[in-house]
């Protein structure tokens, strides 16, 4: 036997990509991310190349991992594609001891995050 498999919650027109346990903070992940919003494909890979943001090197891999999920899953045509939805939530956070003065110590928090894109196809316009 085995479990049901899940139906699927996109709609019929939409690819989705998630990449987990980023190493950045949810602030300066979302900052990449609103960068993307609402672009097309094409334009969100050049913005993400160019970026001087370290992160936007995992961005750029998730949005090419979304095109080919896209193109090869579910049929959509890549030139009409765009970035519909980028949420980046909370991750776990790891957390360190630093030495400080006078036998202290400091906690340093270091937080991961999770992306979420998914891409819609474009309507056709007649």
């Amino acid at each position: 036997m085995g479990k049901p498999g899940m139906f699927r919650t996109l709609a019929d027109n939409e690819a989705l990509a998630i990449s987990r346990n980023l190493r950045i903070s949810p602030r300066k992940l979302n900052l990449v991310a609103q960068m993307i919003r609402g672009k097309g494909c094409e334009r969100a890979l050049a913005e993400l190349q160019f970026s001087p943001k370290r992160i936007a090197l995992d961005v750029r891999k998730a949005l090419q991992s979304a095109i080919a999920n896209a193109e090869n899953n579910h049929q959509l045509d890549v030139d009409r594609l765009f970035v519909a939805e980028a949420t980046v939530g909370k991750a776990l956070v790891m957390k360190r001891f630093s030495p400080r003065a006078r036998g202290r110590a400091a906690r340093i928090e270091k937080p991961f995050s999770h992306l979420r894109l998914v891409l819609r196809e474009r309507a056709e316009v007649e």
